[in-house]
């Protein structure tokens, strides 16, 4: 009888390999096939025919061919293995957690599959995926809906949060005007948000510089929130330049002071009520809005002012030496309403 040696195989495992596979199944194949000369009682046992198609070869490194024969040989619940097959390459070919795969079918890490062996499938568990991140939680707000004497840094100071974070909650620059019944977004405390964007230098109108557009816008928007028409406002700018140049001033003819050149020794207020400008200017409008209450008369409380002539609606609230000179700022002052305003 012919005698068959066999040279050890040399012990290395191609780092495609999980470390599970000790004997790949294609080994195992290998020898089966190097004893069919040998006689029947030691010939390896005959693999158990398939009732698939032919087993594609197995080449290492090509793992689009191993997962053509998992394709091919799977079925509902089970599948058959091929030679070359790992329970890796077989779990991951389906979208299965290899762990989960060997566990269904009994085997160990170190555990050999052999070719025509089935494995159960059905309990085996999905590959684990990672979890989807969490929304971020939308940033808390509460509104405000704007009341007559507000201003954006009052409401701002009252909820506790910055200027700047209810400006750019609601597109706002530190230029902008508020009126009545204006629904403004306000930003929690702990929220950070974006960063405020830069506020863009105030816009000046024709004739006058920084200071004196400010206090132009100051009086326009405390005639808003008033109600005071256009033709009202007109006539508060055109006093303003005309006493004070549109500057808050700490000085003047006698003791008068402020924006509107109002006195203390007339009962206008203190000299430190005086010199605040929006409080003069709500003065100036008077009605029922008046600091002063019935203490002092503004454009509002004189009888039909918005028929009179430009200039003598502003010399029944001031009582100037020289009522003529309000009129040359008529003009002027409705460009500054259309620019400001």
């Amino acid at each position: 009888m012919r005698r068959l040696t066999l040279s050890p195989l040399p012990a290395r495992r191609s780092s495609a390999w999980p470390a599970a596979a000790v004997w790949p199944a294609a080994v195992a194949g290998t020898i089966a096939l190097s004893l069919t000369g040998e006689s029947a009682a030691h010939a390896a046992p005959p693999a158990p025919a398939l009732t698939t198609t032919p087993p594609v070869p197995r080449t290492v490194g090509a793992p689009i061919a191993v997962a053509k024969a998992v394709a091919t040989a799977v079925t509902a619940s089970t599948y058959t293995v091929q030679p070359g097959d790992t329970v890796w390459a077989i779990a991951r070919a389906r979208g299965l957690d290899p762990a989960a795969v060997a566990a269904a079918n009994g085997l160990g890490a170190d555990a050999m599959i052999r070719p025509g062996q089935v494995l159960a499938l059905t309990a085996a568990a999905a590959a684990p995926t990672a979890p989807a991140p969490a929304p971020a939680p939308a940033p808390a707000t509460t509104t405000h809906e704007v009341r007559p004497g507000d201003t954006v840094s009052a409401i701002a100071r009252a909820n506790g949060v910055s200027l700047d974070a209810v400006l750019s909650a609601n597109g706002l620059t530190r230029a902008s005007i508020i009126y009545p019944g204006d629904i403004l977004r306000i930003p929690s405390g702990t929220d950070s948000g974006a960063p405020a964007p830069a506020a863009l230098p105030a816009a000046t109108a024709p004739g006058l510089d920084a200071e004196q557009s400010e206090n132009a816008r100051l009086i326009i928007r405390v005639g808003r929130e008033l109600g005071v028409s256009d033709r009202g406002i007109v006539i508060a700018l055109g006093t303003a330049m005309q006493e004070s140049w549109l500057r808050n001033l700490d000085w003047g003819d006698r003791d008068s002071l402020g924006l509107f050149q109002q006195r203390p020794s007339a009962g206008w207020g203190t000299p430190e009520q005086i010199r605040d400008p929006e409080r003069s200017t709500r003065v100036f409008y008077g009605g029922a809005g008046d600091p002063n209450g019935a203490a002092t008369r503004g454009l509002l409380d004189i009888p039909g002012w918005e028929t009179l002539p430009y200039p003598d609606a502003a010399q029944a609230v001031q009582i100037s030496a020289y009522p003529d000179r309000y009129a040359q700022w008529e003009q002027p002052a409705t460009t500054w309403l259309a620019v400001l305003g």
